[in-house]
C-alpha cells in the first residue's frame, strides 16, 4: 500500500536517513482525559513539540486510501490497524523534522494518542526514548460528558453517538491500558485531570521542566568535535 501525507513520499529511513530516538513524553488516558488539550498547550512551550495521532489522520485526504481507511475505523469506534498507523506517524514526524518544524535536537516531543496498544509501543522502541509516561486519570462519566461536548464543538464525527463512544472505552479498556505495564513504573506519573486545565497544567510543568533542563545540560555537555586544518604548503621558487 503506498501513502502519502500532504505530499510526504512514502518512506522514512529511506528518504531521510537513520539517526537517535526522539526524546519523548506520553500523555496516557482515556478519550476525553484531556490528552489533547494538554498537549496542545504544552507543545506551545519552547522546547517542547505536541504530536497528536488523532489530529494526523483526521488530515489525511480522504481520496486517498488511508484516509478513507482511518475514517471507516474511526466511524466504528474502532483503531487503525497497528503496522499503518506507526507507518504514517513516522512519515509525519519526519516530514516535519525535514522542513525544519520539529527540531529532535533542542525539543522533546509530546506524544498524544501513540503508542496506543503494547504492539504499538513494540513499534516504536527504535523511534523513541520514553522519558516520562504521564497517565491523565479522569472518572469515565465526566468523559463520557467531555466527548459529547468536543464532538458539538469540533464537529467530531467519531465522537457523534454514544454506541461509538462507549466502544472507545472499551478499546481503551483492553487495548491501550495494558501499557501501564509495559512501561517502568518509575516512568509512570499519575495526574488527576479532573480538576481545572490550569491545575492539570501546572502540575505537568512542573515536571517537564526538569526533563527539558537535563536534556539542555547534555546538549551542552557533549564533546564539540575538533575539526584539524592544515596550513597550505609554501611554494619556494629556486
Amino acid at each position: 500500500m503506498s501513502t502519502t501525507y500532504k505530499g510526504w513520499p512514502d518512506c522514512a529511513e529511506q528518504c531521510f536517513g537513520q539517526q537517535a530516538r526522539y526524546k519523548a513524553i506520553l500523555l496516557f488516558g482515556a478519550p476525553g482525559s484531556g490528552k489533547g488539550t494538554q498537549g496542545k498547550i504544552i507543545g506551545s512551550i519552547p522546547g517542547f513539540y505536541h504530536s497528536s495521532t488523532g489530529d494526523i489522520f483526521r488530515s489525511l485526504d480522504l481520496q486517498s486510501e488511508v484516509g478513507r481507511l482511518f475514517w471507516e475505523y474511526a466511524g466504528k469506534g474502532q483503531l487503525v490497524p497497528d503496522e499503518i498507523t506507526i507507518r504514517v506517524w513516522k512519515q509525519f514526524i519526519k516530514g516535519m523534522e525535514f522542513i525544519n518544524s520539529f527540531h529532535p535536537e533542542n525539543q522533546i516531543l509530546v506524544l498524544d494518542g501513540l503508542p496506543r496498544n503494547v504492539n504499538q509501543a513494540k513499534l516504536l522502541e527504535d523511534t523513541i526514548d520514553v522519558l516520562k509516561v504521564i497517565h491523565l486519570q479522569a472518572d469515565m462519566t465526566k468523559m463520557v460528558e467531555r466527548l459529547r461536548r468536543r464532538a458539538l464543538k469540533e464537529n467530531r464525527f467519531d465522537d457523534a453517538n454514544d454506541a461509538v463512544i462507549q466502544r472507545r472505552l472499551v478499546e481503551y479498556e483492553q487495548k491501550t491500558r495494558p501499557l501501564l505495564e509495559f512501561y517502568p513504573n518509575e516512568k509512570i506519573v499519575r495526574v488527576d485531570a479532573m480538576r481545572s486545565q490550569i491545575s492539570v497544567l501546572s502540575e505537568l510543568i512542573g515536571m517537564l521542566v526538569p526533563l527539558k533542563e537535563v536534556m539542555d545540560r547534555a546538549k551542552e555537555e557533549k564533546p564539540v568535535a575538533t575539526v584539524i586544518t592544515h596550513a597550505p604548503a609554501t611554494v619556494v621558487s629556486v
